[in-house]
């Protein structure tokens, strides 16, 4: 005799349904498409992890760059000009910086021009 619904396969198929909650549609509900939804998911998951990071790092450059240009210098001269200082800081900080304690910032500005000769 067949055995259908084993314990096994009802934990299977609740884990896929329990991942696939809140999906719209049939998504959400049925085993069939919704774990193919869940694959699809998995995959931007995967993706979407990297990405992150490199969508932080460009906000943090556009923070930076948006205040570096209200003293009158680039992000890359700025960037350029902390570099001949040997001042590390990374850009997350700057971002920071930038927004919560710009007396720092302008100190940092002041340096970078005076070593990008500027």
């Amino acid at each position: 005799m067949r055995v259908r619904y084993t314990v096994a396969g009802k934990q299977r198929r609740d884990k896929v349904l329990k991942r696939a909650k809140g999906f719209q549609g049939s998504a959400h509900a049925r085993i069939r498409v919704a774990k193919e939804t869940v694959m699809h998911a998995m995959r931007y998951e995967f993706r979407d992890r990297r990405r992150k990071k490199r969508d932080f790092r460009t906000l943090w450059i556009a923070r930076i760059n948006a205040y570096v240009r209200a003293s009158g210098m680039t992000y890359s001269r700025f960037i350029e000009g902390l570099n001949k200082a040997q001042v590390r800081v990374n850009r997350k900080v700057l971002s920071v910086l930038c927004v919560e304690d710009p007396e720092v910032v302008n100190k940092y500005i002041e340096l970078a021009k005076a070593k990008a000769g500027k």
